[in-house]
């Protein structure tokens, strides 16, 4: 054990100057060392961590861990992909920045599916995160990694992370931690390496509440160098943290209970009554195009990925291969070796999805479908200030039982989280219980930019 106090205690103990930061580090980098031994939740760790004194800051000397799909100066960066396995950043992502210059210290890259492409992170194409409540199990995905340090962590710490259909909200359930998605454009994408550029969105799952709060505050706001990146300014989002849920009206979709696990739903169910006794107003509602989210989510995704990942060919950067030949068949033999099976398949499907013939087909339809999305949600929020749903509809399955799963069924598991990241709404995944030993977690989702709201919410869960 390292030092099993709250990140806003340490950090206030840091100033205050009580805390050996010297210490701190060395343990710091010894319990990383053999977490990472047992779980396996990065695919780097950073040698130079704690050998510079950090900027003097608001998280000064706190342990933060960085998705491998965000860029950071002099440190390995590869999405998961062995076809970026020596690939090596001369800039760090803005987030990445901003944290820096409050003092964070990069733990390492946490591992994650291959450009995000996957909801249990067993497509990564390097060691695959073990969950700590059962090494057997999946720690989910596609930001697993950060899920796994996160729980596993015996010292102040918080993970950033990425969400594109849910890869913040999976890891979180299945880890008992907190996910907190921000709206998209709410922080910056610039040093993100894509997988669908108009739904990924740079996040934060943390141990509690407050941790999720402070990291969105230091991280959003207006970049130049992101022309996704909405002109807001940044907010103090800890200061949402106390505040009351009495009137708050929360709504339950119908739609959202059906063919979940038992004791998913029942974790749910009394987390909500928790919360009305708290004061808040639950009111029934329905999403009935939300069925639809899960095609039009992949059809988008993937075609968005298909165009992202054309730049990987072997020349520029990432893998190569020696040339002989026609460069169209060096192109396809180093994507062919460097790609993973299911890079692969989406790369394909996407290409198909858009192609001359099919683009209004299946494209342009989907973009529809999200507009329509967009107004039921909208609808719904004249009525109610969040959305209630469960994070997952299962409790993290075995690693040997996702094996048995078709790429559909794999796909079908995201039917909690992808309308919501589709139509780029701020959630929150609070851990409301266990089943069966198992972590459960509750998603909310609240209008675009109302993340104090499931501030508010997720700190009144977490209180009781």
């Amino acid at each position: 054990m390292v030092i099993l106090i709250s990140v806003k205690t340490f950090l206030e103990e840091v100033k205050s100057g009580s805390i050996d930061t010297e210490g701190f580090i060395s343990k710091v980098k010894a319990s990383s060392a053999s977490i990472q031994e047992k779980y396996s939740p990065f695919i780097t760790i950073n040698g130079s961590f704690g050998t510079a004194k950090p900027a003097n800051g608001a998280l000064q000397y706190l342990p933060v861990s960085v998705k491998d799909c965000l860029c950071t100066e002099g440190l390995r960066t590869t999405a998961g992909s062995k076809i970026l396995d020596t690939y090596i950043p001369t800039f760090d992502a803005t987030v990445v920045s901003r944290v820096k210059s409050a003092g964070g210290m990069i733990l390492g890259k946490t591992a994650q599916d291959e450009f995000g492409f996957g909801t249990f992170s067993t497509n990564c194409a390097y060691s695959i995160p073990k969950n700590p409540y059962d090494t057997e199990r999946t720690c989910g995905g596609s930001s697993g990694g950060a899920g796994c340090i996160t729980a596993a962590a015996d010292f102040p710490h918080i993970a950033i992370a990425e969400s594109t259909g849910g890869s913040i909200t999976a890891p979180a359930a299945f880890t008992g931690t907190v996910g907190l998605t921000p709206t998209y454009g709410r922080v910056s994408r610039y040093g993100l390496i894509d997988y669908s550029n108009s739904m990924d969105k740079v996040g934060v799952i943390s141990k509690e509440v407050y941790d999720s709060a402070l990291m969105l505050s230091i991280m959003s706001g207006h970049d130049p160098l992101d022309s996704t990146s909405y002109d807001k300014k940044s907010d103090d989002f800890t200061k949402y943290a106390d505040k009351s849920v009495k009137g708050i009206k929360v709504g339950i979709p119908a739609e959202y209970f059906n063919d979940i696990n038992d004791g998913v739903k029942k974790q749910v169910e009394d987390a909500l009554h928790r919360l009305e006794a708290q004061g808040a107003e639950i009111v029934e509602l329905s999403l009935p195009y939300t069925k639809y989210a899960i095609a039009a989510y992949y059809i988008i995704a993937m075609g968005e990925a298909s165009t992202n990942l054309a730049k990987y060919c072997g020349m520029r950067y990432g893998a190569q291969e020696k040339i002989n030949g026609e460069f169209s068949e060096y192109f396809s033999k180093v994507r062919s070796k460097a790609f993973g099976e299911e890079a692969k398949r989406r790369i394909i499907l996407g290409t198909y999805m858009r192609a001359a013939g099919f683009r209004d087909a299946y494209y342009m339809k989907a973009l529809e479908v999200r507009s329509i999305l967009i107004k039921e949600f909208k609808s719904a929020f004249k009525h109610v200030d969040a959305i209630a749903t469960p994070s997952m509809p299962m409790l993290p399955p075995r690693f040997d039982e996702i094996g048995k799963l078709s790429p559909m069924e794999i796909y079908n598991m995201d039917k909690m989280t992808t309308a919501p990241n589709l139509c780029g709404f701020p959630t929150i995944s609070m851990p409301v219980g266990n089943s069966k030993g198992l972590p459960v977690g509750m998603q909310l989702i609240a209008d675009h930019f109302m993340e104090g709201r499931l501030i508010s919410l997720g700190s009144s869960l977490e209180a009781m």
